[in-house]
């Protein structure tokens, strides 16, 4: 077994651990009022950009989402939030080094010993959700789970419901599918982003994402009778009549995001090992960019 899929695996139990560490964390993550820029690359940034709109939903203030090789100069924050699993990629450690003074900072990263982590002002570490494989699940599922615990939802049940998920086989058939596009609302926009880009990653797959609404305006015309079209979260039933319409598959899962992203984690894989692809180390990935 890869560790990818040891790795997707654990999550029910990395998911309540970071649970319990979002009240302890608390002090190290943006309070409500403040002005926050999330940072990140790859993965990192789909947890930035969804914890960026849950953040203005539940009312605590103002929050952008960068990837950091495009955070803008000159904008004001009152805190900033640097995600990164091994705390050593090139383009956030410039950002972070760049911030202006008197800004806060915080890492989330899962390596104790990183440069982000000795270097932030304030850290929350998710060690506990380190990873051997390339390509990330666990980390970034954690983290999101940490932040919306932190925002004030009550997702105690959420790793049970995990456990229940990861228990269950993928939908017949949906592994003989050539194209993949992954929708979500609101914050799965985020979460559908990620799951598109874990079946790019783990196994070189045609995978787009998009936020539920614009599949309509454009996308749709390639859907075919060798496409998925995966919902993450709630989505119109008149949008999946016509995902339907064009002969495509349609999955639904109406449930907590994060378990459609599990699926899709787990499909990757699949994929992966179909086309005896090694789904830990992806061609021309490493575990972190490092520019020279």
């Amino acid at each position: 077994m890869s560790h990818l899929m040891d790795e997707i695996a654990s999550q029910p139990e990395c998911w309540a651990k970071a649970i319990d560490l979002a009240a302890s964390a608390g002090p190290a993550l943006p309070a409500p009022g403040e002005r926050v820029a999330v940072i990140g690359c790859g993965s990192s940034l789909n947890v930035a950009r969804g914890y960026a709109t849950l953040r203005e939903a539940a009312g605590q203030g103002e929050t952008d989402a960068f990837p950091a090789s495009e955070m803008p100069a000159g904008r004001r924050y009152d805190h900033m939030v640097f995600v990164s699993r091994t705390g050593t990629t090139t383009e956030v450690l410039d950002a972070l080094r760049h911030v202006p003074e008197g800004v806060r900072t915080t890492a989330i990263a899962a390596d104790p010993g990183s440069p982000l982590v000795r270097e932030a002002g304030a850290v929350v570490l998710l060690d506990f959700a380190g990873e051997c494989s390339v390509v990330s699940s666990r980390f970034i599922t954690s983290a999101l789970v940490l932040l919306r615990a932190h925002l004030g939802a009550d997702l105690h049940a959420l790793p049970g419901a995990a456990a229940g998920e990861l228990g269950r086989p993928l939908p017949p058939g949906l592994a003989d599918r050539t194209e993949f596009t992954f929708l979500g609302r609101g914050w799965a926009a985020a979460v559908a982003d990620e799951a598109a880009l874990k079946l790019r990653e783990a196994s070189r797959t045609w995978a787009e994402s998009y936020p539920a609404l614009e599949y309509r305006h454009g996308p749709v015309s390639v859907s075919d009778s060798g496409t998925a079209v995966w919902a993450l979260g709630e989505v119109p039933p008149s949008l999946l009549a016509d995902a339907r319409r064009t002969g495509a598959t349609v999955i639904v899962s109406a449930a907590d995001p994060l378990l459609g992203l599990t699926g899709a984690q787990r499909l990757a894989v699949e994929l992966a090992e179909r086309k005896g692809v090694d789904p830990d180390q992806p061609r021309a990935l490493s575990r972190s960019v490092i520019l020279t």
